[in-house]
């Protein structure tokens, strides 16, 4: 490893790792060792991370890592470079081909972002935007990653085109509106109460729907002339899956990335056929090196520009203390929240 000489690396670190399957309480503080990195990787020493869904179910017990990952959880993080891995076939130490040591990241990591310290591919590191604080910065990655493959790979959205998200003030919700109407499409957002429907409205949103008093079906059909949507990003599942078909327009595509309401349910795929749809859906943590670098490079030169500019930013909720990891899981369960809650792990 190449070394900074003002920022010495210790053996162990603390980290917050998986009791055993269950409630945040199972979330405790563990002393670890410091990784180290591989070819193509980098050593990033943590000032905040990104707190996701995916961590609780991870917590749960329904959400293991893939093979190889860091059992302690957390895939984003923002931080300082510390050290850098091998070239490929050089000597440890030859160092990374894209970032120094001292430079300040945020990057998608398949685990181990709840610790003072994570390894990253450098490839899957971005550059903290103009005056982004770490904290910004690492409510980032996991959603930003997310949301341009699902709705704008995947889903296909282009300008002038109608598209739904559920779950509108989640983090992945809250980055979907902002990049679907930064791009030119007219959005739909369902959220659960008036005062989430306000905040996916103060975003952009054309039209919020309170799930609770509203059929988000009806809606869309009033608002389209009985067309329906064109893109629909689904995170709830369950009895929402038939109704996606029926919110649907022809031709048109329902991008499924998680299960909040169930993974199963009765569906009339007539339907489907006669309206010529498309249904998919991803993860995004087991995929490839080259997948995610291609992701990275993606939100390099069509997104960075946004955050850049101020055109988008992330929505931040709240910031706990890493020991508090607890608390900021007991928080993301009770789905109170508008945006995204973050750890505070070192100095900037």
């Amino acid at each position: 490893m190449s070394f900074s000489d003002l920022t010495p690396i210790p053996d162990t670190m603390t980290a917050i790792d998986i009791r055993e399957p269950g409630g945040p309480d199972v979330l405790v503080p563990q002393t670890v060792a410091v990784p180290a990195p591989g070819p193509g990787e980098v050593l990033i020493r943590i000032v905040a991370a990104g707190v996701n869904r995916p961590d609780v179910l991870q917590r749960l017990g329904g959400y293991p890592p893939p093979p190889g990952a860091p059992t302690i959880p957390g895939l984003e993080v923002s931080g300082i470079i510390v050290a850098t891995g091998s070239k490929k076939g050089a000597e440890m130490g030859a160092g990374s081909d894209l970032w120094a040591v001292g430079d300040a990241v945020c990057a998608l990591v398949t685990g181990g972002g709840y610790g003072e310290y994570v390894v990253a591919h450098e490839s899957h590191c971005l550059p903290l935007p103009d005056g982004f604080s770490h904290a910004q910065a690492a409510a980032l990655p996991e959603t930003f990653f997310t949301v341009w493959h699902n709705v704008f790979q995947r889903g296909g959205l282009t300008k002038g085109e109608t598209f739904l998200v559920h779950g509108g003030t989640s983090g992945i919700g809250t980055t979907a509106i902002q990049l679907a109407k930064a791009f030119g499409a007219q959005v739909f957002a369902t959220a659960g109460s008036d005062e989430k429907c306000a905040a996916c409205l103060d975003l952009g949103t054309d039209r919020a729907i309170n799930y609770h008093s509203e059929d988000f079906v009806k809606v869309v059909k009033e608002a389209t002339e009985r067309r329906g949507v064109d893109l629909i990003l689904d995170m709830v599942g369950g009895s929402y899956i038939a109704r996606n078909i029926d919110a649907a327009a022809p031709d048109g595509r329902i991008v499924q990335i998680a299960f909040l309401g169930g993974s199963k349910a009765e569906v009339d795929f007539t339907k489907l056929t006669l309206k010529r749809l498309t249904l998919t859906g991803s993860t995004l943590r087991a995929r490839d090196t080259a997948f995610k670098a291609a992701l990275a490079n993606e939100l390099k030169t069509h997104v960075w520009p946004l955050l850049n500019t101020a055109i988008i930013a992330p929505v931040m909720h709240a910031t706990f203390p890493l020991e508090d990891a607890a608390k900021a899981h007991a928080m993301m369960e009770e789905s109170k929240h508008v945006g995204k809650i973050v750890l505070a792990v070192g100095e900037g």
